[in-house]
């Protein structure tokens, strides 16, 4: 099958790689039809994550069509068309009992200190991802949703990761009716978190980012105030400005290790990885935030430390709320959004590229290039090869 495949930092390419097969009686596989590029996997195309291995494929947000089921799934069936959360998880440990699927203990060795992600560095379990004509799911009972069928395929694709990990990060805001908030970072998950913040009350949604054309996307799509921060010589000065002086009610960190700004931050978290990441944005979400003010952090760090000010976070009071999102938990609340007509998640798909040019998909991803605010990936329809095996064994 074609799949992308890593070479290394900044190196990735269309190849033909073995098709999966069904390796426990709970898997199910997958026919993808569409894939997305998403912000968190320039982490590992940069290389900052750890553990991230040669000859691995990427991508967290697919959809697609079952084509084989193992013998213990029942509530799938061979055809049917399906959404995966980017969470693999079992939807039996404590965690998910809870539904914290982000955090689920069985389904990664390495649980401690994240839960499994499909296609994502070893410490996420090392799962290959959608970025693929064909992907083996675990746990196919508990993860994959059959897609209604009055949701459109391309709101169904950003259902598996960019629209809810948005929506969480307002809802971890805690937003009250009226609130000022500030999203730092116009991507898609940004994007999506400054909508959320008026589905949640929010009286004021401010978005902050360096890039012109993100920042009039958001300003439409949204309907928010936006701050360029390349114009801004104090990000915390600037934001208590803008609000009588008090701070921000909510800040949102959408950006996470790569976050520009900051010349130091960037030295010590990118160059020479000294920290896990820039912590730039952690740094202007505690300052910019009010007394007893809540920070949300959905900006993908590294599993070691940062440098951030915890001692003025102390001092102010504030709430600090961070976590993978718990995909499976929002879908039929988002889809209820949907359908009603509040939010329009593939309005800000801006790309379509075939699978067989993902290394141009990243290029242009990656360097903000073409007006690029989100990426699917289309792979080759014509590849019927399971579907014929399956009708001669039959």
């Amino acid at each position: 099958m074609l799949a992308m495949n890593y070479r290394g930092p900044y190196r990735v390419r269309a190849d033909q790689k073995p098709e999966p097969v069904i390796e426990h009686p709970g898997d199910a596989i997958v026919r993808v039809t569409r894939a997305c590029i998403c912000g968190s996997d320039l982490h590992l195309y940069h290389g900052l994550v750890p553990d991230t291995r040669v000859g691995h494929t990427f991508g967290h947000e697919f959809i697609g069509i079952v084509e084989e089921v193992g013998s213990d799934v029942h509530k799938l069936k061979v055809g049917d068309k399906v959404l995966v959360p980017f969470n693999v998880f079992c939807g039996s440990c404590f965690f998910c009992q809870h539904e914290l699927y982000g955090n689920c203990h069985n389904t990664n060795a390495q649980s401690t200190a994240v839960g499994a992600i499909y296609g994502y560095s070893n410490t996420a379990g090392g799962y290959d991802g959608g970025q693929a004509e064909y992907v083996r799911v675990p746990m196919a009972d508990v993860g994959p949703m059959i897609i209604p069928e009055d949701i459109h395929d391309d709101d169904a694709v950003l259902l598996t990761d960019a629209l809810p990990t948005g929506y969480q990060a307002a809802e971890m805001g805690d937003i009250k009716e009226g609130d000022t908030v500030v999203v730092f970072g116009a991507g898609p998950v940004g994007i999506f978190a400054a909508k959320s913040a008026w589905l949640m009350g929010a009286g004021r949604v401010i978005v902050v980012d360096e890039i012109e054309y993100r920042l009039e996307f958001v300003k439409n799509y949204a309907q928010c105030e936006v701050v360029n921060f390349k114009e801004v010589r104090d990000m915390a000065l600037h934001i208590k400005k803008m609000t009588d002086w008090m701070g921000a009610d909510v800040c949102i960190d959408a950006v996470g290790c790569e976050a520009a700004g900051n010349t130091m931050q960037t030295i010590t978290g990118v160059y020479t990885m000294m920290q896990a990441g820039a912590a730039t944005v952690l740094h202007w979400c505690i300052n910019s935030v009010r007394k007893g003010g809540n920070v949300s952090i959905v900006g993908v760090y590294g599993p070691t430390f940062n440098a951030v000010p915890i001692g003025n976070a102390l001092n102010k009071g504030l709430t600090l709320r961070m976590n993978q999102a718990s995909v499976r938990r929002h879908l039929p609340r988002l889809i209820e959004h949907i359908r009603a007509g509040r939010i329009d998640p593939k309005a800000i798909i801006t790309h379509r590229v075939p699978l067989e040019e993902v290394s141009d998909a990243y290029h242009i991803f990656s360097s903000k290039l073409d007006n690029c605010i989100k990426t699917i990936l289309i792979p080759p329809r014509a590849n019927e090869v399971r579907a014929v095996k399956a009708s001669i064994a039959a």
